[in-house]
């Protein structure tokens, strides 16, 4: 007699398996760890560049591009401990990816005075929201002359956000941006999923987020989505 056993697996279960390695090295470092995603040209770079002349943020970045070193490059010149990793034709980083440049971390005397690791994805508003990079919590950034009908026209990258950040808000007249469609569309996907608008002119506006991440340290907050 024949018996036929059915297994299933998620497809993404190696992924899952290394997103939960990174949260062990994670903890073990005591490290809160934003992962930051997007759209190309959204304003990443920009605004860890303006957080890093907060002397009370210490804080390290791993970069995610197709190619190229130029967002890295960007950051060490104003000090910061970068790594890059170039996916090639790969539209998201992956987990075990992450993995191999731990130890490049862990051997710059930089990674230990940092609270902060702030993973910047590779910009896509798609694949990202597959892979789960044990992060604390994930950041969206929707900029200004992107517009505001994104969120319904990429659920899965939004519904996985625990915080939405509105960049360049300082255009908001010129491009007609409405931030009540983006608040309504946010709500049809997902109560309580907080916005704040910030613009690289505008000082106040990176001081409340700087304060947002480390109130969310704080607290030890941990995202409730499961990426699937």
């Amino acid at each position: 007699m024949q018996t036929t056993l059915h297994i299933k697996e998620r497809i993404l279960s190696t992924n899952d398996k290394n997103a939960n390695i990174l949260r062990d090295f994670y903890k073990k470092h005591n490290k809160f760890v934003i992962n930051l995603m997007s759209s190309p040209g959204s304003g990443k770079t920009s605004l860890l560049e303006s957080l890093s002349e907060s002397s009370d943020m210490r804080f390290c970045v791993i970069e995610g591009d197709l190619e190229t070193n130029r967002d890295a490059d960007r950051l060490e010149a104003k000090g910061i401990l970068a790594r890059q990793i170039t996916t090639g034709e790969a539209c998201h980083l992956e987990a075990k990816m992450i993995l191999n440049i731990t130890q490049s971390l862990e051997d710059d005397d930089r990674f230990d005075k940092s609270d902060f690791i702030f993973i910047e994805n590779v910009g896509n508003l798609v694949c990202p929201a597959s892979y789960d990079l044990g992060a604390n919590v994930n950041i969206v950034l929707l900029s200004v002359p992107e517009g505001s009908d994104k969120v319904l026209k990429y659920p899965s990258m939004f519904l996985c956000a625990d915080l939405v950040l509105i960049t360049k808000a300082d255009m908001k007249e010129y491009f007609n941006f409405d931030l009540n469609r983006v608040r309504e569309d946010l709500d049809t996907l997902r109560n309580g999923i907080e916005i704040l608008e910030i613009s690289n002119k505008d000082a106040d506006s990176i001081q409340r987020f700087k304060e947002k991440i480390q109130s969310l340290k704080k607290e030890g907050y941990s995202s409730s989505y499961i990426f699937k």
